[in-house]
């Protein structure tokens, strides 16, 4: 059954993958973008230079990115539900997509001086460590996380990340603040070939370590006792598992900016189909995230025609009610 399932999902990805390359301010029918694509891949001939270079150049590593970020996003959200044991933990609510943001905009507001000549993948990528491990600390009480603290201090620490985020923004260039704001919002506009090599392979690594660890995945959400006993290295297991959301959660930041609440809602989704063993709740989520964030790059392109809104309006007002939806369920005693 999960084997149809995930054949049915790649099978859907494709499909949505080229509606989404063939919409756009001038539609294009599905025949030219297939053609366009095997053209390239190939090496055939080429067909008419202008569509070419709007199918291949523009909208195709447009849609590709959206997919690795989705599925990113997605693959960071199991392995911190995973360690935190709370289905409420995500990228988003934790603050490490705040975290991560604060480290991006250093970068593009100042350059990488200010962040000790990192780039902007790996400011991200240290400011989501600082917020993740300070949201991890503050929620302890006697070497015990409490999943009771865990969800506001991750809000809180992603506020202050965001007012310092915002203070930021209020010393760029006024010319230059439109752009750094809509980046923030998340948008996959602009993007190009060269941006999807370090998410790719990010994802990838990642995938395999996760799936290898599967079994120590299912432990670990029974319990550390439980997972102890049954000869997992809890603590390493631990720091694997915030590395690896800090690192998805930061590639997804500094390719496409803060897109919130999809780490929240696909694993979810995906236990809902398959269950809560990660063997298969792994490659589930990775794909609905892959389409899910493909869809909702059509809906920005298509909603408020010839204007493109920022993935992040889509993301937030889907995931907050799902949000508040979930916690209430958790408190009436229903997960």
């Amino acid at each position: 059954m999960t084997g149809v399932l995930i054949a049915g999902l790649a099978a859907g990805l494709v499909l949505i993958t080229v509606a989404a390359i063939s919409i756009g301010s001038v539609n294009l029918p599905f025949g030219a973008v297939w053609k366009t694509i095997g053209t390239r891949l190939t090496g055939a001939g080429a067909g008419d230079p202008l569509r070419d270079q709007v199918i291949w150049d523009i909208r195709t590593p447009r849609v590709l990115v959206a997919a690795l970020v989705g599925a990113a996003l997605s693959v960071a959200g199991v392995a911190l539900q995973a360690l935190v044991r709370n289905p409420l933990a995500d990228p988003y609510i934790l603050g490490i997509s705040s975290g991560a943001s604060l480290g991006a905009v250093l970068v593009v507001a100042f350059g990488a001086s200010a962040v000790g000549g990192l780039g902007v993948t790996g400011a991200a990528f240290a400011m989501s460590i600082l917020s993740v491990l300070a949201v991890y600390a503050l929620s302890q009480r006697g070497g015990r996380l409490l999943d009771s603290r865990l969800v506001l201090i991750g809000v809180a620490v992603g506020y202050l990340c965001s007012a310092a985020t915002t203070y930021l923004q209020l010393q760029v260039n006024p010319t230059e603040l439109h752009g750094l704001m809509f980046w923030l919002m998340g948008s996959v506009a602009g993007a190009t070939w060269s941006d999807l090599g370090i998410p790719a392979a990010v994802i990838a690594a990642c995938m395999v370590f996760l799936l290898l660890q599967a079994r120590n995945l299912n432990a670990l959400m029974a319990g550390e006792d439980a997972a102890a006993g049954l000869g997992t290295s809890v603590r390493s297991l631990r720091i694997a598992l915030l590395v690896i959301g800090s690192l998805l959660t930061a590639t997804a930041v500094s390719v496409v900016g803060g897109i919130g609440f999809v780490g929240l809602m696909m694993p979810h989704a995906a236990r809902f189909l398959v269950g809560g063993d990660h063997r298969r709740v792994l490659p589930v989520a990775l794909l609905m995230g892959a389409v899910f964030l493909v869809a909702v790059d059509i809906a920005c392109r298509t909603v408020d025609r010839p204007n493109e809104l920022p993935v992040g309006i889509f993301t937030t007002g889907l995931g907050v009610p799902f949000f508040i939806w979930l916690l209430l369920r958790r408190r009436s005693g229903g997960a």
